[in-house]
């Protein structure tokens, strides 16, 4: 099989490896054809397993070990490769390594046994209260305008994920007798919950409903945020309108419809203290998920104490 077979680029194979080279081919095929996978993730696998073939020397991947796993988390380091850079590598290392135990090549996968490096995981941007209240400080009669407001403030006003927003229908929305307008989302692996609507949210929402009355008459469509187009929106279609009223409201930086839900879950956490409801809110099901907005809880306390203490270290 020749060694350019998917992606079209020859290499240089010495004689030792071109057994080594057949079975990294055949995993590449097999990713491309079988898998389906990009062209992008295909092109990546081969030259990272090329690359791993010449920092081992290998002409058997049958005598893959652990030690030799280990070697190439070594090489990235020496090479002052990011954790997600050298980890990209193990797991294609891992991938490969499964496939030759698929065909009897290797008796169990080494790669298996070899933890990967530990990330930081970066803090979700938010924006403060102040920065929020700007953003959607916009008023608008027109049926695009109230849409977006509308949207807007359930992505804020609930917390909803993006895709959550744009499978909403009209009868996601119901009045209950007890706690008054609530949402009805059905999140990951179609998980109901329930969010409560507030006060500017459900007036945001009730405006947006009365034009879309009129916009959408006589259309037998159930999905509540529609496009010009009397379409369901798209995720994309959200992203771009929340990037244009980003810059009509002169917030000189980027937002994204995630920066709403970060926004939401950090200043319900820092008013309420309550780290189980904010789960809930969001529909995490983990808890430790939910865990990473007390980082940013903290670093709110850390100012708070910095410019309030009598003895803190002010800048």
């Amino acid at each position: 099989m020749p060694a350019n077979s998917v992606d079209g680029r020859a290499n240089k194979t010495h004689p030792a490896h071109r057994a080594a080279d057949v079975w990294i081919d055949r995993f590449i095929d097999e990713c491309a054809i079988e898998r389906q996978l990009s062209p992008h993730t295909v092109s990546n696998y081969r030259r990272q397993l090329y690359y791993m073939r010449d920092l081992l020397d290998v002409n058997d991947w049958s005598n893959l070990e652990i030690a030799h796993c280990k070697q190439v988390l070594h090489a990235g380091n020496r090479r002052g490769l990011s954790a997600r850079s050298i980890n990209l590598q193990l797991t294609v290392l891992r991938n490969f390594a499964q496939f030759l135990v698929k065909h009897q090549r290797l008796s169990h996968n080494p790669a298996k046994s070899v933890q990967a490096i530990k990330q930081n995981k970066p803090l979700p941007k938010q924006l403060n209260v102040d920065e929020m209240s700007a953003l959607l400080d916009f008023d608008a009669d027109d049926f695009l305008g109230r849409r977006d407001k509308a949207m807007f403030e359930l992505l804020y006003g609930c917390g909803v994920r993006l895709s959550e927003l744009t499978g909403l229908n009209l009868d996601s929305i119901f009045e209950d007798s007890t706690h008054g307008p609530m949402l009805k989302v059905f999140g990951k692996g179609s998980k109901q919950r329930f969010v409560p609507i507030g006060r500017k949210a459900n007036e945001a929402l009730r405006l947006y409903l009365d034009k879309r009355e009129e916009f959408a008459a006589n259309l037998n469509t159930p999905a509540l945020f529609l496009s010009k187009h009397k379409r369901r929106l798209s995720n994309r279609q959200v992203a771009n309108r929340l990037s244009h009223w980003t810059k009509q409201q002169t917030l000189y930086q980027q937002v994204s419809p995630h920066t709403l839900r970060h926004s939401f879950a950090t200043h319900v956490l820092e008013s309420s203290k309550d780290l189980r409801a904010v789960q809930e809110l969001l529909g995490h099901a983990n808890l430790s998920t939910t865990q990473i907005y007390t980082h940013l809880d903290f670093q709110h306390l850390s100012q708070v104490y910095d410019n309030a203490h009598p003895r803190a270290k002010k800048k």
